[in-house]
């Protein structure tokens, strides 16, 4: 026997009892950080773990006296299987768990409650018998002798919040009362619609692949309104761009990776372009999406990858979406957190993802900078364009593109003027408000607005007539090589119902 076998022994045979404080305990781990809506989603882990297909939340406001119920139609809980949920660490983490349940530390149903209110209400029935348990806050503060002690039945005059367990299919109902983390002094009941509103949102993103019907179909109730699931990849859209599935590892560690650049804001309706920015917006919203069997656990996060250091969300990469997918077999090399909100990737696989996400950053990157619109031409290659990025030991410059057809054509007929034309094109390279547009488009949301977007088609005419004419009559293309080469130039790329309607003959045309 090693030396190793002899300690768990000599630390019992010389040790004293030192049970924490139960008041004190508890009130230490209301400051876990849970937001309303992941601790509903905490208790909803549970009602799914119990096979629920429907899940009811209430929200009942009257002051200090408001209190939200979560009711649902899952297998219910004896009173021995009831009186085991209500302990705190009844269950280790380490212990295996089935490959289906959301949850590891056993004490989500008890945290995520403590973090809200003062007095938890669990009520359950099952083969046609009802138990119900409750913990008291203030009873404890009170206690002389800091003892754990769960209180049998609901709190006096609060049985008839009880009442909705009686509804047909309804097997287990959770209480929350005496909300102090969320009625506090000057809230008001607009204040709590708009909490109701948030959890929602939340809800929606959380659960999405539920209540999708992806996964065993699921539905969430918040007073009586059906939630409705929220896509975060925007797969129902022809524009989004999503790669193939790539698989890391094997079972039962397997994990799976997909990567999505969504459309830009100008190829979605008002709604969609709204909707899509998801509960915390566009940019918010960017990065690796983790999932543990189809749960959402982070929703947005780079996952502290990046090259040198670790990537920030940036307006460029706002498109940018990767679903993530792990089993439960991988929370500790994960470090999944109690509150199911944190993921961190173990180093053997950072190298893969980093790669993953540069190329949908990228990916990303060039859709936003051009609107979602197509850099190359279907058939003839990349399209020109008007400027060129230049790098230099000292960072970026931008310089316009002498070769581009419209500036070319400039240079070459300008004769004596050539100096005062390029000194001119320099002053404009030189005075590009880099830093007006990076503010803009920061504080915008948004590119600013190029390629005559939103200009009437006569006004993009007469400057494509232009250069038309310069072709057929200076350079000496044929009518169909012009239209070619329009249809290979910006902004003109854009436009190819206005290059198709160039005339063959010129004569006539100013």
């Amino acid at each position: 026997m090693t030396m190793r076998d002899h300690e768990p022994m000599t630390a019992i045979l010389n040790s004293r009892p030192a049970p924490p404080k139960a008041s004190a305990m508890i009130e230490a781990l209301r400051g876990l950080g849970y937001s309303t809506a992941t601790a509903l989603a905490d208790i909803i882990d549970n009602s799914i773990a119990a096979g629920a297909t429907r899940v009811d939340l209430g929200f009942h406001w009257g002051g200090v006296d408001s209190r939200i119920t979560v009711l649902d139609d899952g297998s219910g809980m004896d009173d021995g299987e009831l009186d085991s949920a209500m302990r705190l660490g009844e269950r280790s983490p380490l212990e295996g768990r089935a490959s289906h349940d959301l949850g590891r530390f056993g004490l989500g149903l008890k945290t995520a409650s403590f973090s809200q209110c003062r007095c938890l209400t669990v009520s359950s029935r099952k083969n046609g018998v009802t138990s119900c348990l409750r913990w008291d806050l203030d009873v404890l503060a009170n206690s002389i002798d800091n003892g754990w002690h769960l209180l049998e039945g609901p709190a006096p005059g609060s049985e008839e919040h009880l009442a909705p367990l009686a509804s047909f299919g309804a097997k287990t109902l959770v209480l929350w009362e005496r909300l102090d983390r969320i009625v506090t002094t000057g809230f008001v009941e607009q204040d709590f619609l708009d909490l109701v509103d948030g959890v929602e949102r939340h809800l929606a993103m959380v659960f999405h692949r539920f209540l999708d019907g992806s996964h065993p179909k699921l539905r969430i109730f918040i007073n009586c309104r059906q939630v409705r699931p929220w896509d975060p990849f925007l797969l129902s859209h022809s524009a989004t761009w999503t790669s193939p599935v790539e698989r890391l590892g094997a079972a039962p560690k397997m994990i799976e990776v997909q990567c999505h650049v969504l459309p830009h804001k100008d190829h979605l309706d008002a709604d969609t372009a709204v909707s899509a920015g998801g509960p915390d917006g566009w940019t918010a919203q960017q990065g690796f999406y983790v999932y543990r069997n189809s749960r959402l656990l982070v929703a947005g996060s780079w996952l502290g990858l990046g090259q040198r250091r670790s990537w920030t969300k940036e307006e460029a990469h706002r498109l940018a979406r990767i679903r993530l997918d792990l089993p439960n077999t991988l929370d500790d090399e994960w470090k999944i957190d109690i509150r199911k909100s944190a993921a961190r990737p173990p180093a053997a696989i950072r190298p893969r993802l980093t790669r993953l996400a540069e190329d949908t950053r990228r990916r990303a990157r060039d859709v936003f900078a051009h609107r979602g619109q197509v850099t190359r031409t279907a058939s003839a290659g990349p399209v020109v364009q008007a400027w060129r990025p230049e790098r230099f030991q000292g960072g970026m410059r931008y310089r316009i593109d002498e070769s581009h057809p419209a500036v070319k054509a400039v240079l070459d007929e300008v004769g004596g003027l050539l100096p005062q034309v390029k000194a001119m094109l320099r002053v404009i390279e030189e005075t590009v408000p880099v830093q007006r547009i990076w503010l803009d488009t920061t504080e915008n949301h948004e590119t600013p607005r190029v390629n005559f977007a939103e200009q009437p088609p006569d006004e993009v005419l007469s400057v494509l007539k232009v250069m038309y004419r310069s072709f057929v009559r200076r350079k000496g293309m044929s009518p169909l090589m012009a239209r070619e080469q329009l249809l290979r130039t910006e902004p003109f790329n854009l436009y190819p119902a206005l290059v198709a309607g160039l005339p063959d003959d010129l004569n006539g045309e100013e």
